[in-house]
């Protein structure tokens, strides 16, 4: 990670939503083919599972989600803080989340031949197969070492 104010890592509240949602609007690769509106964020939010956001110098940057189903609903940078680490902060805190919940095998779909299937292959990831046009992609528990603390 570069140099400079530490970020910040908090859990995603109902607040965060619009501002998630531009991040998520604003992304370059991974254009969402199907809606997703703010309404989707609090269901996670408040029944699914678990949201975190990444603060730098008091902007939001990035946020990641991930249902109790072992599903990595999303995980996004904003364009202009990415390759900043970020994304890996987000990533191990919700992967180390979702495994002390009692996940045995996470999975999630991402666009093929993006940065975002080879941000997933370097974390670990294993390809399962095509799902729909996207990449499915599944982590089981223990394929990576997790965070004893973790906001």
């Amino acid at each position: 990670m570069k140099t400079g104010a530490q970020p910040v890592l908090r859990i995603a509240t109902r607040e965060d939503i619009p501002a998630m949602h531009r991040i998520r609007l604003a992304v370059r690769e991974n254009i969402l083919t199907s809606k997703v509106g703010e309404s989707d964020y609090v269901e996670v939010i408040e029944k699914l599972g678990q949201g975190w956001v990444i603060e730098a110098e008091g902007v939001m940057t990035g946020f990641a989600f991930g249902t109790l189903d072992g599903n990595i609903w999303a995980l996004f940078v904003h364009p202009d803080h990415e390759r900043r680490g970020y994304g890996r902060i987000l990533h191990a805190v919700m992967v180390s989340w979702l495994f002390a919940q009692g996940c045995d095998r996470l999975w999630l779909t991402t666009g093929v031949n993006t940065r975002a299937e080879r941000f997933y292959r370097a974390a670990g990831w294993t390809y399962v197969r095509d799902e729909g046009g996207e990449a499915r992609y599944e982590m089981a528990n223990g394929k990576m070492p997790l965070l004893e603390k973790y906001p």
